[in-house]
């Protein structure tokens, strides 16, 4: 049996133990297309062999760009891996000077690109690159298709030599460097050996309920080029999953429905927006229709794990699954039984809600230099509690530091940032790594965090504010979108805010309401202005008076990442935001 020490051998161990029909499925023409765990490596083979033919040698850098989640990025990456060099992942959404940026830095040879959008990138800054030459996933007119490869490989008689290639990687070897996303300067290269990220998924796939008797579908579409997403796919492979790769994040619903899936990755933005979707619906409803929908919603909010709530509220509950929540889970295929969350703090209320909807939400905590996971629920043996981020994993200890800072130790901690030993030397104390988060860490070992060391401010006044506790909360309205606290220095903490558009026009069309519904005339209008500050004032009752927000503008545009407010995780660029809303800041605190 294949012992898993290197990123590749997750694939050889499921041709071993699973040898499934269909390990990999990607979507092309409208039909789902399956490739087995035997043609995933054959593939993975003749890449590794035809990139022996073009000189590819150990160490040598090869990115991969793609728009979507797909079989093919599976393949280059084991392909690329098992012959000693390193597979470059990088966000599609940068701009063309980050791609600039990330190809010169980490001196990547070859690239790879999805589709024509990102090729156009790629072209317009490779002549600046040492990119030697590009190949596409898609049928792109005046770019080679990833499957020439496939004839350069067809000669099986060098295949000795990436055997040879692969018995020489080491499990400590250099694997891949991840940028991350960057929400100041330029992005830093994270160094993830392959005993980095393949002990993460071995240490964290005992939280994750995945049968291994019976078949598991799994729906990806977070980006795989993340950290977090690119683990649980290897972790996946050892588990002998099926893994279906969504068309787009507007085809989940969809996608869902077609194949029924039992598990997915989510980051919390998204369950904001489905549950967003979800209540606009229920408030479309006639009569009792709608008075049970909101009567199931306000029990949901109640939900305590275990049976806590004793046999009434159980009972009541079978009612809300039965009649409502029963609804939500067909829209998402009706097999769909737990989603792993990260990237950012989960709102309370949405995991109680989705978990009493049978749909539960576990989540977990990590950064790109830790491989990701750090702690992540499980909702047996009572690892799951609301407003944690669970237990540490197997192999890894967390302390807090005398600041509040979570401080991590483990096989999972990067080898260092690529070509910068003075960043790496700043967050590292011996073997423990300083995550910039701040966290405490309760009685029965569960880890809260609390906040960015670097997020959290002191107003004029000498009080300290935590911005994400108060944007969670405040996120929870329905006419808030985004919403971003200020005030580091000032008198008072305020507030930049882009409201929900979209609901708010159905909110001005259900009342009647005689005002403009451009996303202009909603920011500027003082009856919207109005109705957000009772929103406001609502979740400002749940903070210290010194905390609460005393002032907010309304932001005319969305916040996207090619507006660049967000990264391509979805967190905010603080800084860049003020910059933009200089003027509404002013407002705020000049005028």
């Amino acid at each position: 049996m294949t012992e898993i020490t290197r990123l590749f051998d997750f694939p050889y161990y499921q041709l071993e133990t699973y040898n499934l029909d269909a390990a990999l499925v990607t979507k092309y023409n409208g039909t789902w297309v399956k490739t087995s765990t035997k043609d995933y490596l054959d593939k993975a083979n003749a890449m590794s062999r035809a990139l022996l033919k073009l000189g590819i040698q150990k160490n040598d850098k090869i990115a991969v760009i793609s728009t979507t989640n797909r079989t093919e990025w599976n393949i280059m990456d084991i392909g690329i891996l098992q012959l000693g060099a390193q597979n470059i992942p990088i966000y599609p959404t940068i701009c063309a000077e980050d791609y600039e940026y990330v190809l010169n830095h980490s001196e990547s040879t070859y690239c790879f690109v999805s589709d024509v959008d990102v090729l156009a990138k790629v072209r317009k800054v490779q002549a600046n690159t040492k990119i030697k030459d590009v190949y596409s996933f898609d049928h792109i007119e005046g770019c080679k298709h990833y499957s020439e490869l496939f004839e350069l490989g067809k000669d099986e008689s060098t295949q000795p030599e990436v055997e040879a290639r692969k018995a020489a990687v080491s499990p400590h070897d250099l694997a891949t460097i991840i940028y991350t996303s960057g929400t100041t300067g330029k992005p830093k290269g994270v160094m993830l050996s392959h005993n980095n990220i393949t002990s993460n998924a071995l240490d964290a796939s005992f939280r994750l309920p995945l049968l291994k008797d019976t078949e598991t579908r799994i729906l990806s579409f977070l980006p795989i080029c993340h950290v977090f997403e690119r683990v649980l796919i290897y972790l996946y492979q050892y588990a002998g999953a099926s893994i279906y790769f969504a068309e787009a994040i507007d085809k989940i619903g969809d996608n869902a429905k077609e194949i029924k899936p039992n598990l997915m990755s989510v980051v919390p933005r998204l369950l904001e927006k489905v549950f967003d979707k979800i209540i606009a619906k229920g408030e479309d409803l006639p009569g009792i229709k709608k008075s049970l929908f909101f009567w199931a919603v306000r029990l949901g909010e109640t939900w305590k794990p275990y049976g806590a709530n004793g046999a009434w509220y159980e009972f009541k509950l079978k009612i809300a699954n039965k009649l409502i929540f029963s609804k939500w889970r067909e829209a998402l295929g009706g097999e769909l039984h737990t989603m792993v969350s990260g990237s950012a703090a989960l709102q309370p209320r949405l995991s109680r809600i989705f978990a009493a909807a049978g749909m539960q939400v576990m989540q977990g905590y990590g950064l790109t230099e830790t491989s990701p996971v750090i702690s992540v629920e499980m909702y047996a043996n009572h690892h799951f509690r609301v407003g944690t981020v669970g237990k540490p994993i197997k192999n890894v200890d967390v302390k807090i530091a005398d600041d509040g800072e979570v401080l991590v130790k483990g096989p999972n901690v990067m080898l260092g940032y690529y070509k910068d030993p003075e960043k790496t030397a700043e967050v590292m104390t011996g073997d423990y790594f300083h995550t910039g988060d701040k966290g405490m860490i309760d009685d029965d070992g569960f880890l809260k965090i609390t906040g960015r060391k670097k997020e959290m401010f002191k107003t004029s006044g000498g009080k300290y504010v935590i911005p994400p506790l108060l944007e969670n909360d405040m996120k929870q309205s329905l006419f808030i979108e985004q919403i971003m606290v200020v005030g580091e220095g000032e008198k008072m903490p305020a507030a930049i805010i882009q409201p929900n558009f979209d609901f708010i026009r159905g909110w001005i069309a259900d009342k009647n309401l005689k005002i403009g519904t451009t996303d202009v005339d909603i920011a500027n209008s003082e009856i919207v202005i109005k109705r957000i500050q009772k929103e406001v004032d609502k979740y400002n009752k749940n903070f210290g008076k010194w905390e609460q927000i005393k002032r907010f503008e309304l932001t005319p545009d969305i916040w996207s990442i090619d507006g660049g407010h967000l990264t391509p995780t979805m967190k905010m660029k603080r800084a860049i935001i003020i910059d933009i809303y200089q003027d509404l800041y002013d407002k705020i605190y000049r005028v």
